[in-house]
């Protein structure tokens, strides 16, 4: 039998054509090193007119990377950030931010659907000091969730004023901030919000692996390339990291390749016509699953990630197409108890 991995992430899918061909292009003939070129200066540009922003932008080739870089200049080595406890940053990058921070620490906050909510982030930040902890010195929120749900934009001014007032750093993980953007959320009203630095995510837009740290706070730019140098994360051959967003922003299909993903992920849970675990407002769809389902599913080669709690998660992708939606749809339907 051979494995669906269709919707096992939108990692598992291919390039966007967009993207391949702009790498293509960048191909020909010889360009400067270490991201001095051309091309990454073309794409830096169009990530700064797609913000509407005086900014540094960087390209790493992982969002890992590009995350734990920034949190670590945002917090020292005795300090902590505070994050949802579900996020990708706490929960799916084995301790890269404090690696990368040398001990910095991370600590959860709640709230629903992968959200903080902003009493928890209150309760934190108000309560008494200690010689004990980590004094916090950054928040950290993911645009969408891990749950695939989305702030709207008053709930960021809200928790961003919030950190801010305490003296708080930002960082914002946007490794699916296109499904953001193609769901409604203006980037151009997000930028101008008092976010230190923002993550750009590519790779599971539909490129073969780049995201793009966005310094809003240009201070936090002295040194960053020596940072990212010394992670081993400045690739010589850095025309290779930036042409596919040159590819993807000058067409579009950075926004409406997401766009399609999401709407597939509507198409799922209205062929299932069951209420999901978690709102489907991008490219994510998480369903209640007992595990004998799960394994059935298993059987027939479906391939999606389990959680421990009992959800069974489904990731659209830009090449997902609408009859994998209906087949993995039937499947699901057919292994029910």
């Amino acid at each position: 039998m051979t494995p669906r991995f269709d919707f096992a992430s939108d990692n598992t899918a291919g390039m966007a054509p967009e993207a391949l061909a702009a790498l293509v292009h960048a191909n020909a003939g010889a360009a400067e090193a270490y991201g001095e070129d051309a091309t990454s200066a073309h794409a830096a540009r169009l990530v700064r007119e797609l913000l509407d922003v005086d900014a540094s932008v960087h390209f790493v080739p992982t969002g890992t990377a590009a995350n734990a870089l920034a949190l670590a200049t945002l917090c020292g080595s005795h300090q902590a950030v505070a994050v949802h406890g579900h996020a990708h940053v706490r929960r799916g990058e084995a301790g890269a931010p404090g690696f990368f921070g040398g001990g910095l620490g991370l600590v959860p906050v709640g709230g629903e659907h992968g959200r903080i909510a902003m009493a928890d982030l209150e309760r934190l930040l108000t309560r008494p000091n200690s010689s004990s902890d980590q004094p916090i010195a950054a928040l950290s929120i993911s645009n969408p969730t891990e749950y695939g749900a989305l702030y709207p934009l008053d709930a960021l001014v809200a928790l961003v004023g919030m950190a801010r007032d305490h003296g708080l750093a930002v960082h914002l993980d946007g490794a699916r901030l296109a499904c953001a953007a193609a769901a409604g959320l203006d980037l151009r009203a997000l930028a101008r919000l008092d976010i230190s630095i923002l993550v750009l995510g590519g790779t599971k837009a539909g490129m073969p692996g780049s995201e793009a740290i966005v310094l809003l706070d240009k201070t936090r730019d002295r040194h960053f390339v020596a940072r990212i140098k010394q992670s081993g994360h400045l690739l010589s051959k850095g025309r290779f990291l930036a042409a596919p967003w040159i590819g993807m922003l000058e067409s579009g299909a950075w926004i409406e390749r997401s766009r399609h993903a999401n709407g597939m992920a509507r198409r799922l849970i209205d062929r299932l016509a069951i209420t999901p675990a978690h709102p489907v407002e991008t490219n994510a769809v998480f369903l209640a699953m007992e595990a004998e389902q799960r394994a059935r599913l298993r059987a027939l080669g479906w391939v999606f990630y389990g959680l421990a709690d009992g959800h069974a998660r489904f990731l659209c992708s830009w090449s997902t197409t609408e009859a994998a939606i209906d087949e993995l749809a039937d499947a699901i339907v057919a292994t029910r108890p």
